[in-house]
């Protein structure tokens, strides 16, 4: 690309005054193929007007979360609080993401106990004492999508169940904390892993975090157990979830067989999850979605 013309990241800008710094840097790395490490597409690495959507997203995001949160107590059944984030997130312009996302039928995931991931709320479903739960939010709006989950308790759960909380979200923070510029992806999830294991819990490797911003779900796949200094680069204006899901007995989970989407552990333990959208930024991370 020729130093004056625009900038292959649709900018805008001269190629001279946005990414070409960027690029010099990334072919001077040296890539281990032994070690799985690979350079990020283009594609997947954002300008600042598209940040500034997925940040606008994000906003929405956690209000939709903050208002399932108030939500719930004992007695309370999922369908109303999925209704709610629902009715909060359109009134603002956006989109649920989760709303018919190949055949997902409600606004957002709510899952209890037992239940790993992608749990249908329903009228049928009531909260009860000592519950925990995961609610999982994703917003479209003008375009772009941010996702988050939060850990809820109902009331007063076991110091087992509080513990399991408390250390997948510990996971996650040591994860974000690894996310570092010009670092591996395999540095996030050897953070989450290792701190799961050394507590005495599985992690579950069906499943895991994605790149996200422009579409709901993008490169790079991210594994919540692994060794550092593999898998894809990670470069400024790069945008993914960090979002363990951490089992109290094993890992093996299956998928409900009547609903298609409903996740849960092989064992019936529990299990929790944390997720946030962060950006990789020159100096480190920034959360766009909580």
């Amino acid at each position: 690309m020729q130093r004056n013309e625009l900038c292959w990241c649709g900018s805008g800008r001269k190629y001279k005054k946005c990414h070409e710094d960027f690029d010099e840097r990334l072919n001077e790395m040296k890539f281990d193929v032994f070690r799985g490490q690979v350079r990020p597409p283009k594609k997947i690495i954002n300008n600042e007007q598209d940040i500034e959507g997925i940040r606008a997203a994000g906003v929405i995001n956690d209000g939709a979360l903050d208002l399932a949160g108030s939500m719930v107590r004992e007695g309370a059944d999922t369908a109303s609080i999925d209704q709610a984030v629902h009715d909060y997130i359109v009134e603002r312009g956006g989109y649920p993401s989760c709303l018919n996302y190949e055949g997902f039928p409600k606004s957002c995931c709510i899952s209890i106990n037992e239940v790993v991931c992608h749990g249908i709320p329903s009228p049928k479903t009531i909260l009860k004492e000592g519950d925990i739960l995961n609610v999982d939010i994703t917003t479209t709006f003008h375009g772009y999508y941010a996702d988050a989950s939060r850990m809820f308790i109902v009331g007063h759960a076991s110091p087992e169940a509080e513990r399991l909380v408390r250390v997948t979200k510990e996971c996650m923070e040591l994860g974000i904390a690894a996310a570092k510029p010009w670092h591996f992806l395999g540095d996030v999830s050897a953070a989450c892993g290792n701190h799961a294991h050394e507590n005495g819990y599985s992690v579950v490797t069906d499943l895991g975090g994605h790149g996200v911003g422009k579409d709901f779900h993008m490169e790079p796949f991210v594994m919540h157990e692994g060794e550092p200094e593999t898998g894809m680069l990670l470069v400024p204006g790069m945008v993914l979830t960090v979002e363990p899901m951490i089992n109290m007995g094993k890992r093996r989970v299956v998928v409900d067989s009547k609903d298609n989407w409903t996740v849960r552990t092989k064992d019936k333990s529990l299990s929790a999850q944390w997720e946030k959208t962060i950006l990789i930024t020159e100096t480190g991370t920034e959360v766009l979605s909580s």
